[in-house]
């Protein structure tokens, strides 16, 4: 018995100033608003949430003692409604989502976003070295009703027209590639994120194929010496649709690794928790896929100049590099 008490009043110590924490901020926002507290301090409660769930899972596996578990299901409880309860209306919960919460989330995955960035690129290498070596590896990659035409069998002078000359109509050339594009790429996306439950392998699959895809037909125009003129007809609108791809990756990583590797939690717990930061992510993937929507239906059909179509490429990479990325004062976490 003494032994047990030991070993709960030692467990108290090395966490107890957290709980005090939470708990403080807790009344400080129940006996007021939200507002009372600093954006470190918001952002700081569902840190400390996490903590206090994480001891409580503890305290439960090794029988402490009853007070201590009560006391941290009380604190957990309070913490939940502030944390998931409905707070502010839908304009203010939008403005903090563009403001706060969505790139937060996206800096909490750096990591697995290296990874899938890393993938995809990989799989560009491996595309392009094996179509320089057989151009016939282009058909393993592409499907062959996305070709249409546009093979190693092509002349320069058709793969340059589907670069620069408006479609005769609105079922082939330039347009139907671009429409495939991006219902492929968009689905890529939505199964990068859904597949990643899996141990993350379904996920990492669908990187390398996506860049094996890009890879091939980078290495088809470059053989006809229209590399250049491909990577900006592509990027337009692929710098935000490849990091959208990316981050759903990123999203998918997240839940597999959580699964794969809970830590102190439950399996289910920890894809829980996942769960909810790579939705919030996700969210913002769909935004970004709309977007470059937008510039793929309307940019890249009226611009013709190559100078242009890398300006936007370029300003768009430090538009959303800016956004996620870029400290934002002293309450960004």
């Amino acid at each position: 018995m003494s032994e047990l008490v030991l070993k709960s009043s030692r467990f108290r110590s090395e966490r107890e100033a957290d709980w005090r924490r939470l708990e403080t901020l807790l009344d400080r926002v129940e006996r007021g608003s939200p507002r009372r507290l600093s954006t470190t301090e918001l952002l700081e409660i569902p840190v400390l949430y996490r903590q206090a769930l994480s001891s409580l899972s503890v305290a439960r596996a090794i029988s402490l003692d009853q007070s201590l578990i009560d006391y941290l299901e009380g604190l957990s409880t309070r913490a939940y409604f502030f944390v998931y309860g409905a707070r502010g209306g839908l304009w203010e919960r939008t403005a903090r989502f563009f403001a706060v919460d969505w790139s937060a989330a996206v800096r909490e995955l750096w990591r697995e976003t290296l990874v899938a960035g890393g993938l995809m690129l990989l799989g560009v290498i491996i595309a392009v070295v094996l179509i320089q070596g057989d151009p016939d590896w282009f058909y393993a990659f592409v499907p062959g009703q996305l070709a249409s035409g546009r093979d190693p069998t092509a002349s320069a002078a058709y793969l340059r027209s589907t670069l620069y000359d408006a479609p005769k109509d609105g079922s082939s050339g330039l347009s139907f590639l671009a429409s495939f594009l991006f219902t492929h790429n968009a689905g890529i996306a939505i199964s990068a994120f859904a597949l990643g439950f899996a141990l993350c392998l379904p996920t990492a699959g669908l990187m390398l194929s996506t860049g094996c895809m890009l890879g091939a037909f980078l290495a088809l125009f470059a053989a006809h010496g229209l590399g250049i003129e491909a990577g900006g007809w592509m990027m337009i609108h692929g710098v935000t649709e490849l990091f959208a791809i990316t981050l759903a990756g990123a999203a998918g990583f997240s839940i597999g690794w959580s699964v794969a590797f809970p830590g102190a939690l439950t399996r289910i717990d920890a894809a829980a928790a996942a769960g909810r930061r790579a939705g919030t992510v996700m969210i913002g993937v769909v935004i970004m896929l709309f977007c470059a929507g937008l510039l793929e239906g309307f940019a890249r059909q009226l611009i013709r100049s190559d100078e242009i179509r890398y300006g936007i490429a370029l300003t768009t990479a430090l538009v959303w590099g800016g956004y996620f990325y870029l400290p934002r004062g002293r309450g960004d976490s």
